[in-house]
């Protein structure tokens, strides 16, 4: 996993995915993801920009039964220093294809993953996992850094004001 301390100042960017074609594991692979210094692009010390990122067509396998389980993601993060790159992350979600997990220990896991990886300020994870014997799971995971008041505030606020699909991309289509 390439991390924030792998950067190389601000125009550091991963090399192990970007303009490559590499394989493509279907088994868990943290390794996968890969961040990119957050530059100042635009003149703007903002350091309250949201990152949504919506993966429409997750999988992974019941860890029971072995069949495929279908989930649509969404990711809000408001980073700190780095972004996710996105090729890593779609590389990434894909290595779940033949990973057997519960619903809810998976979006752990890959908010975890990220929380590793960017050292985001808030991250929030909303799954909308298809129905399976007529019941359809949504875990929603969250993360704030310790020392960061702003990000505190907000994991308590929005767990406050939580309702099922209410910071989910997958219906803003």
């Amino acid at each position: 996993m390439t991390t924030p301390a792998d950067a190389r100042g601000p125009e550091a960017l991963p090399s192990a995915s970007l303009g490559k074609r590499r394989e493509t594991p279907f088994t868990y692979a943290p390794d996968l993801l890969e961040a990119i210094p957050r530059a100042d692009r635009h003149g703007s010390a903002e350091l309250y920009r949201w990152v949504t990122l919506a993966c429409l067509r997750f999988t992974a396998l019941c860890p029971v039964t072995g069949q495929p389980d279908w989930a649509a993601l969404t990711i809000n993060y408001i980073p700190g220093d780095h972004l996710i790159e996105s090729k890593s992350l779609k590389e990434y979600l894909g290595s779940f294809r033949m990973h057997g997990g519960f619903h809810e220990d998976v979006c752990e896991l890959i908010v975890a993953d990220l929380v590793a990886c960017i050292a985001p300020r808030y991250c929030e994870l909303v799954g909308r996992f298809d129905s399976r014997g007529s019941i359809a799971i949504w875990p929603f995971v969250q993360h704030a850094r310790a020392d960061d008041a702003t990000a505190q505030e907000l994991l308590a606020t929005r767990r406050a004001n939580y309702a099922p699909g209410r910071y989910d991309a997958a219906d803003a289509r």
